[in-house]
């Protein structure tokens, strides 16, 4: 169950005015709060070994290793120049698409025809058996030298949300990236208010590295960034 922002709120204004009663200054509150961060980031590390020891173990190693990836569910292969275009036109009019393009931490909208042409990117289209397109998955910045990469996904066709395909394609692609690509390290920014999208992200094994306050404006409101990762031991 998602707490309301007021309660958070109300929670932190509370713990604010009783920690000065005690003598904490400022600075204290903010040891205090990244101490949190601290015990919350280790228990997800614990959470993620056991979720890593499961999934990404090396036996997907030659399963995921290329492109396309099939599976009963859904297959994703490489973006294609030629046929592909017209679904992300569609794909990129709405909020969803509207994320996937833009910088996580600037809000500057990426020129879709920059994103897929550029060497770095490594962009893969997710489909269903038969070969229709319903979205995309992403590699961003893909640092050779690091083996590190910023993830992104979209399923574009709003007729196939909610219904697992995210999951399953992101899980596919993340097995893609550590066995088929060589990363060690891939990287998300998400919104702090998208509640879904970080617990989908903890699930497939992801922690919460830092928050960046008030690092975004979106209608008005500024909203704090969470840069989340994992990485292979």
């Amino acid at each position: 169950m998602e707490i309301p922002d007021n309660t958070i709120e109300a929670f932190a204004r509370n713990f604010h005015r009783e920690a000065r009663l005690y003598g904490f200054s400022d600075a204290d509150c903010l040891r205090f709060v990244n101490a949190i961060l601290d015990l919350i980031m280790k228990n997800d590390v614990a959470n993620t070994h056991k979720f890593s020891t499961l999934h990404w173990s090396r036996e997907g190693e030659q399963r995921y290793a290329r492109l396309p990836i099939t599976m009963e569910q859904l297959c994703i292969r490489e973006y294609d120049h030629i046929i592909d275009p017209p679904f992300f036109e569609r794909w990129l009019e709405d909020e969803y698409g509207r994320y996937f393009l833009l910088s996580r931490l600037s809000l500057h909208r990426t020129d879709f025809f920059d994103l897929v042409n550029d060497p770095t990117n490594i962009i893969g289209v997710i489909t269903l058996p038969e070969g229709l397109p319903i979205g995309a998955v992403a590699f961003l910045k893909h640092d050779i030298l690091s083996k590190k990469a910023e993830l992104r996904k979209l399923i574009g066709n709003p007729e196939y949300r909610g219904k697992g395909y995210a999951k399953t394609a992101t899980r596919l692609w993340i097995e893609y990236g550590l066995f088929g690509l060589g990363l060690k390290k891939i990287y998300l920014n998400t919104i702090n208010t998208n509640i879904r999208n970080i617990r989908l992200n903890q699930e497939l094994g992801f922690t919460i590295e830092g928050i960046l306050h008030n690092e975004v404006m979106i209608d008005g409101v500024y909203k704090d960034v969470l840069r989340m990762s994992l990485w292979l031991e």
